[in-house]
Formats: C-alpha cells, sequence, structure tokens
C-alpha cells in the first residue's frame, strides 16, 4: 500500500511539474510576442509620423512616399494581428523598409535623408546599384540608377525578392512587384538580370550574374522550369493573412493560415 501512494505521488508531482514547466513556457513566449509587437509598434509609429509629415515634391520623391505609405498600411494593419514573435519581427521590417522609402524621398528632395536605418534582410547580399544602365531587353527598355530622375522614379531600398538579390538604387520602373506578388520570377528576368546587373560592383552580381545565382541557392537553374509553369498558372504565392503583407516582405514568406509555418 505505502509503495502505490509513493508511486502516486511521484506520478502527481511529475504531472504538476510538466504544467508547470508548460505555464513557464507560455508566458515565456508570451513575454517574447509583447516585447517583439512593442517594438514593431514604435517602428510603425515613427513611420507613420514620416509619411503624414512629408510630402514629395518631384515624380520620384512622390513614388517614394507612395511607396512608403504603402508600407505603413500593410504593417499597420498587420500589427495587432501577429500571433507570434516572428510575425511581429516581420512587422518592424515591413515599417523599416518604409522607413527606407522617406529615406529615398528625402534625397530626392535634396534634403538630409536622417538618421541610419538598421539593414533589412538580404540587403547586404543585393548590395546597391552603383552605375547607371540603360537596356533593351525583349523588345522593352529598362533603366536603373544610383540617383533618382524623372526617367529612374521608382526606388527600392534592395533585398531578396522570390530568392534573388535586387540590388537597391533608382529604377524606370518597379518590375520586382511581380514576383513580390506571384512569389516567382518570369523566364524573360535571366535576360533582365543578366543585362542590368551583371558585373556592375557594389551590387550582388559583380562577379557575374551566375555567381550571383549560385549564392542566391541556384535559382535560375533550379527553377526554371517552375517559373515557366507560373508564367502560364497564374499564382498569388500562397496564403496573404488578411491583404497581401506578404507582398512587401522582401522575399520572405505569405502571412500563412493561423499565422504559423509560412513564414
Amino acid at each position: 500500500m505505502t509503495g502505490t501512494i509513493v508511486v502516486l505521488l511521484l506520478v502527481l508531482a511529475l504531472v504538476a511539474g510538466g504544467v508547470y514547466l508548460a505555464k513557464q513556457r507560455s508566458q515565456a513566449r508570451q513575454r517574447e510576442l509583447e516585447d517583439a509587437k512593442s517594438d514593431a509598434r514604435r517602428w510603425v509609429e515613427r513611420l507613420g509620423g514620416s509619411v503624414l509629415n512629408l510630402q514629395g515634391t518631384n515624380e520620384p520623391s512622390k513614388q517614394a512616399m507612395a511607396d512608403a505609405s504603402e508600407r505603413y498600411t500593410a504593417a499597420g494593419s498587420q500589427l495587432d494581428q501577429a500571433r507570434t514573435t516572428t510575425q511581429a519581427q516581420q512587422v518592424t521590417e515591413s515599417a523599416r523598409e518604409g522607413l527606407y522609402y522617406v529615406r529615398a524621398a528625402r534625397t530626392a528632395m535634396g534634403l538630409d535623408p536622417g538618421p541610419e536605418l538598421p539593414a533589412l534582410s538580404g540587403q547586404g547580399r543585393a548590395g546597391e546599384v552603383t552605375e547607371t544602365r540603360d537596356v533593351d531587353v525583349e523588345g522593352h527598355r529598362y533603366s536603373a540608377s544610383p540617383d533618382p530622375s524623372s526617367r529612374n522614379s521608382h526606388y527600392y531600398p534592395g533585398g531578396m525578392v522570390a530568392g534573388r538579390p535586387v540590388p537597391g538604387g533608382w529604377y524606370s520602373e518597379p518590375w520586382w512587384k511581380t514576383a513580390l506578388v506571384a512569389g516567382a520570377w518570369g523566364v524573360g528576368s535571366f535576360l533582365l538580370f543578366d543585362a542590368l546587373f551583371s558585373g556592375m560592383d557594389g551590387s550582388g552580381y559583380a562577379d557575374g550574374f551566375q555567381d550571383a545565382q549560385a549564392m542566391g541557392a541556384g535559382d535560375f537553374g533550379g527553377d526554371m522550369g517552375g517559373d515557366m509553369g507560373n508564367d502560364m498558372t497564374p499564382t498569388d504565392g500562397g496564403g496573404d493573412f488578411g491583404g497581401g503583407f506578404g507582398d512587401w516582405s522582401g522575399g520572405g514568406g505569405d502571412w500563412g493560415g493561423g499565422g504559423g509555418g509560412d513564414w
């Protein structure tokens, strides 16, 4: 009888210990989430102040502020829906990206761009546009430049888009947005990347287009067939968690169903 009581007490102690540890872990995760959301809220508010108080005076600055406003709307609408620390951190990333557009707008207007910002995910690998290039690809004219102009009025801060590095700089059009939405590049992107960036010092393609593809996890060779399929059957890249926040995640995943594994 005594032995049975001892066993029961041990089982109860183990159950109680397990419940206590689970509760402690849950509380720790909740604290981490609240800290991440607090940090995200601070960046969103900072972006909001810039969006509300700065207006563009020329085409490049107006376009950059429009992009900053889009990031502000996206980040703000998703903040209260964040259910994991990773999701809250992605809100922070989006708000910081918006602030890069604000800096670009200020630069285009000849103003002090303001304090430096933390690097965005993939920004270092993508590098920057360091020279002006005008190229014809499949009958269409594209241009890239380190400086804003009436020709190059679309800014991108640099980062990985659908697995490939897109250097930060000013472009004649936002050709990368299609890949942000679809989650994949079309077959013609091989020619565009090669023409615009191959051998450009300071970019992710300084050593040639093929080397950059290897750095980007073998993008072209590995998914050319998938790109062709995507061109023929468009896709939105998966769950959009309340309005396509993943469109602005710089090549990251969408907000997946239930706020889980698509990050």
